[in-house]
Parts: C-alpha cells; structure tokens; sequence
C-alpha cells in the first residue's frame, strides 16, 4: 500500500474551461482552524466561487459555494483522496465566463484543477508517530540523547527526580522496538520506553 503525503509547499494551477478561469491553490494543513485561515488568504473578491476540500485523517469537509450539489467540493475532495494526500487543502476559485458548463462539466473542471494542482506539488511522506515515555538512571543520559537522534525521536519533555530521568518523546512508529531493544543494551536492561 502506497504511503500517504502531504504538501511539502503550497501550490497553484490554473485552468481555462470554456471562458471560465478555475484557480486552483493547495496547501498543508493542521487542523480546521488553519484550513480556514488558508481559505482566507486565498480570497479574492472579483471571483465568482470559491470551493474547497480538506481531509485531516477520517475527518474531512466540502464546499460548494453557490455550484450545484456535489458538483465543486466532493471532486476537489476526490482528487485529494485520488493523490494519497492527507492534511491537506485545495481551494479552487472560478470565475464565471458566460457558458454554463453543465454538472458534468463542472465536477470535471474543479476535479481536474485540483488533480493536476496536488500533481504538481511538492509533496511529502507522512510518517506516523507515537508517544512514549522513556525512563533511565542520570549515568545513561549521554548515550539516551544519542539513541533518541539514531531513531529520529523528538524530546518533548524532560524531569529529573531520585530515581533517574524520564523524558516525554514521539518518534516515528516503525522506530520504536528498535529504540526499546538498543535502550535496554545501552542500559544494561535498566531503561525502559512504554508507548503512551
């Protein structure tokens, strides 16, 4: 199975379908809150629509803008489904040239801008990543740093008490048996990770 991705960069493709300008703008997203402020920048007041798509994970929304039912967000978010992307945006703007384009004509035009803008893109691997806590005596706080930077994990948190260090981490899931195994060598089996 094919590894999703996301928007390494925003990206922009335009389009002319029978005198109608189709712009399409994508871009990585966090979460709804920032799909919204992507939303906002991309405004322009002379266009006639502005649909868009977003798919966080499961969670996804669609927006006609004025077009006819399902003719504007479900392509724009089929061609996010159709590149394996995920947290990602794309809005496309229309501006109305005079020939009505149909339903099919529609879904073909905001579908295709979208496509052929998430094609062009710069895009990157999503990786998935967990949360652990990783705990050791202060004498292998050394070689924990060097593990932690082998196995790509972030620190997110640090606290030192009687007993040793214990550190907050996320790193990518495929890595985490490898860092529990190497752990327990470089420890003596006395540091221990437990996925959160």
């Amino acid at each position: 199975m094919t590894a999703r991705c996301t928007l390494a960069a925003p990206a922009r493709h335009e389009v002319i379908v029978k005198h109608s300008r189709f712009l399409a703008h994508a871009c990585a997203i966090d979460d709804p809150a920032h799909a919204t402020v992507f939303l906002d920048s991309v405004r322009q007041a002379d266009a006639s629509h502005h649909c868009w798509a977003w798919r966080i994970g499961t969670s996804y929304r669609t927006f006609d803008d004025g077009e006819p039912g399902g003719t504007a967000g479900r392509p724009i978010l089929a061609a996010i489904d159709g590149q394996r992307c995920d947290r990602v945006m794309v809005v496309v703007l229309r501006w109305f040239g005079g020939i009505k384009l149909g339903a099919g004509g529609l879904v073909r035009a905001y579908g295709g801008a979208a496509a052929q803008c998430l094609r062009g893109a710069s895009q990157r691997e999503l990786v998935e990543s967990v949360r652990a806590v990783l705990s050791c005596d202060f004498a292998h706080t050394g070689s924990v740093h060097l593990l932690l930077a082998r196995f790509a994990a972030e620190k997110l948190d640090e606290a030192f008490d009687g007993h040793g260090v214990r550190m907050s981490i996320a790193l990518p899931e495929e890595h985490l048996a490898r860092l529990q195994a190497a752990l327990a060598d470089a420890t003596r089996g006395q540091g221990r990770v437990v996925k959160q």
